[in-house]
């Protein structure tokens, strides 16, 4: 029986190289997610231990979807199983074997973005630099950069680019302080200790070099610096890699991406061979045709084309409207029409845009007009204050010396304990260089508090330890013993406290029920589940932009996302609106160098690619902008996709740059 029946020659060959550097280009609907789970059932097929296989994704959903399909093709009969993992993930499990060589407790918290700004406002105060002079986000966003780059506190000096990084260069060293002192890395460290631990301890490189003969990463296209270092030194020793993206979808550059990666990939790797996967399945030879032409136009990429496997007949549209207003209403109508007369799916339509701004009139019409609808990329799930507090109580259950977490909750809900204990609390704590945690006891024995407060502590001190030998020796009974946590605090009296709209109240006290069923959840698909285990998978889940964005996909309603948030997704219809100057191309690309306008470029590219069989491309003639109602310029991109060389520059847009951000 041919197993690899179901594959096209490209993916059979890619499927059978077994050995040394291999670049995958896979286009958009090429079908990659298949080629990677053949290729490490052949791997296994031909002798490779399953579990010194390791394949590296962005999102967990990604991961669990990989790890599931391995399962189809091979059986539930294996006993060892590759590892599946994104790079946070993987990082996660190495530090928490290797992290007390760099002074670390092999039990740290992973903070979550409130307890970082929640640090960086400390720091800030450390250096009495106010949050007008510099914001705790910005201090964040800095540091990020540095530790992307490799950067330590004591070296950024030396990166210094303007008088905004003199502040930050200090506070930067405070924050690390801060962070290491309370046991606790953030989201970056995860990338930045391990890239420490790999270059200043050869022995522990060695043991994790060692684990694996195979690498696999996917999405190889949104690998920044630091990803790619860690990876080079994992595959040293044998450098077989396979690596599978697509440089015309490299669109994250905002955030670290580097296109080069996987331009530069031969000659990172000597002896590479290259496969393009360009059989799309997905979109109709029109609308193949746009994206073909659009992204020709991109001077530094692999030379690929992609091939159309269905026709399509009147398949794209380009429709123009006087103004946002026009554009929206006859979007939106249309929309209510198909969904009415041609029985369409709202599910099944897509309105894309670049801007967070621009969906505003389209809700406005949807509503107007009863379709229902789904923004996604709305709050994550774990930044909701009721998610983040509950999850407070749980780190403190697993280490009470996590101040961050500890110092949120001991007074939420309200229990009596107030301001001025708190203070006292943190003073005497300083003063020993003790934690919270160990001050009270000996401060609660020298009666140092109000009799009230006194009582509160001790009731908060009980309430913690009970707790924490529950959910110590009951691990598979994790979500009751949340649950009953949740009635004990009487947090829905909280949530009643704190919001008086009915309808926020049941969809707050809902979420807590999102939660006790997500430990369930964890608890049975987890062969030891433990409380450490569920916060770390919370930790990471919350950082990952996958997980809320699959719950909204089976939500009921027509799509409004930004073209960013719509890769890796398909729908059978697609209005990417405001294809203006200004908008798509950004102004802020428009105003830098030509790079940043390939990344648009890309950006659009993977915009019409989202389409099976339908895209429509609209542009209003004027937009209100900055308060005054201009003219606008029709986007470049219209222009160039229909194979048609485009004049516009620099100096044809107005630019000004404020903070909409992607």
């Amino acid at each position: 029986m041919d197993r690899l029946r179901e594959l096209n020659p490209a993916q059979r060959e890619a499927v059978k190289t077994l050995s040394g550097p291999l670049l995958i280009l896979a286009g958009a609907g090429s079908g990659k997610t298949r080629v990677i789970t053949y290729r490490m059932a052949e791997l296994i097929r031909h002798g490779t231990p399953p579990d010194r296989i390791l394949s590296v994704t962005f999102t967990n959903k990604a991961a669990r979807e990989m790890q599931e399909r391995t399962k189809l093709l091979l059986g539930k009969s294996l006993r060892k199983k590759p590892l599946v993992s994104t790079f946070h993930a993987l990082c996660v499990r190495i530090l928490r074997q290797e992290i007390t060589a760099l002074g670390y407790p092999s039990d740290f918290a992973i903070c979550d973005r409130g307890d970082q700004e929640s640090l960086a406002r400390t720091a800030l105060r450390d250096i009495r630099v106010s949050e007008k002079n510099l914001r705790p986000g910005d201090l964040l966003s800095r540091i990020s950069r540095w530790k992307m780059a490799g950067v330590q506190p004591e070296m950024a000096r030396d990166h210094v680019e303007n008088d905004f990084d003199h502040l930050a260069v200090s506070a930067y060293r405070r924050y690390q302080t801060h962070l290491k002192a309370s046991a606790s890395v953030d989201f970056d460290d995860l990338l930045f200790l391990t890239q420490q631990l790999f270059e200043g301890h050869p022995a522990a490189l060695a043991r994790h070099q060692a684990r694996f003969e195979q690498v696999q990463i996917d999405e190889y296209q949104d690998t920044n610096g630091m990803q790619f270092t860690l990876i080079e030194a994992l595959v040293r020793p044998h450098n077989n890699i396979c690596v599978v993206g697509d440089d015309d979808q490299s669109i994250y550059g905002w955030r670290g991406a580097e296109v080069k990666h996987i331009l530069g990939f031969p000659q990172m790797f000597p002896g590479t061979k290259v496969i393009r996967l360009v059989d799309n399945y997905r979109c109709t030879d029109q609308i193949l045709e746009l994206a073909n032409t659009l992204v020709r136009h991109n001077r530094d990429r692999h030379d690929k084309q992609l091939v159309a496997h269905k026709q399509g007949v009147n398949s794209v549209r380009f429709q123009e409207f006087p103004d946002e207003q026009e554009e929206a209403l006859q979007v939106v109508r249309e929309i209510a029409w198909i969904i009415k007369t041609k029985n369409v799916e709202p599910g099944n339509v897509a309105i894309l845009f670049r801007t967070n701004e621009q969906p505003r009139v389209f809700e406005t019409e949807l509503r107007r007009n009863k379709v229902p609808y789904v923004i996604l990329g709305s709050m994550s799930f774990f930044d909701r204050k009721e998610i983040k507090d509950i999850l407070s109580y749980l780190r403190i259950f697993v280490r009470p010396e996590d101040e961050i977490s500890l110092l949120r909750i001991i007074n939420v809900p309200a229990r009596g304990i107030g301001t001025g204990t708190v203070e006292k609390l943190m003073a005497r704590a300083v003063q020993e260089a003790s934690r919270v945690w160990h001050v009270m006891p000996s401060m609660l024995a020298a009666s140092r508090f109000a009799a009230a407060a006194t009582q509160a502590l001790r009731d908060f001190r009980d309430l913690v330890e009970r707790y924490r030998a529950k959910c110590a020796a009951n691990p598979r009974q994790l979500a009751n013993i949340v649950q009953e946590l949740i009635t004990e605090i009487d947090y829905e009296a909280e949530i009643d406290r704190q919001y008086k709209e009915p309808a926020q109240q049941e969809l707050r006290v809902a979420m807590l029920g999102e939660l006790v069923q997500a430990i369930r959840q964890y608890v049975e698909r987890t062969g030891e589940p433990s409380l450490v285990g569920f916060l770390e998978e919370s930790a990471l889940t919350g950082r990952d932009e996958e997980g809320d964005k699959d719950d909204q996909l089976t939500q009921r309603g027509v799509k409004l996302m930004t073209m960013h948030s719509a890769k890796g997704l398909e729908f059978d219809r697609v209005y990417m609106v405001g294809m203006e100057e200004g908008l798509l191309p950004h102004k802020r690309a428009i105003s830098d160098v030509e790079s940043a306008v390939d990344e648009e470029r890309r950006l659009c590219y993977v915009g019409i690619t989202r389409a099976r069989d339908h895209l429509t491309l609209t542009r209003a003639v004027s937009r209100v902008k900055w308060g005054k109602r201009r003219m606008s310029i029709p986007s470049r991109f219209l222009a160039e996709m229909q194979g048609q060389q485009s004049t516009i520059g620099a100096s044809d847009i107005e630019v000004e740059i404020d903070d909409d951000e992607e």
